[in-house]
C-alpha cells in the first residue's frame, strides 16, 4: 500500500526590493528552489515579489528569508 502524506503545502509571499531582472529571478528560483520542501518559486520582477509554495514543517518562513538574504535578495514577509 502506498504511503499517504498528510503534509499540506502553504504559500508564503515576500517583498524583495532588490529584484531587477530575469537574472535576479533566476538566482532566487535557484537558491530557494533547492531547499527541501519547496515545490514552487514564482518571481514577479515588476512587482518585486516572490511567492513560495512549500511544506511549512520542512521549509519554514525563517529558512526562506535566510536563503533569500544569502542569495543577495533581502526580503520581508507580506501579510
Amino acid at each position: 500500500m502506498a504511503e499517504i502524506s498528510n503534509i499540506i503545502n502553504q504559500v508564503t509571499r515576500f517583498s524583495a526590493p532588490d529584484i531587477e531582472c530575469d537574472g535576479c529571478a533566476n538566482a532566487i528560483r535557484n537558491a530557494v528552489g533547492r531547499l527541501p520542501g519547496v515545490t514552487v518559486v514564482a518571481v514577479d520582477i515588476d512587482g518585486k515579489q516572490i511567492a513560495v509554495t512549500h511544506e511549512p514543517t520542512t521549509a519554514s518562513a525563517d529558512t526562506l528569508l535566510a536563503t533569500l538574504d544569502q542569495a543577495g535578495f533581502p526580503a520581508t514577509i507580506q501579510a
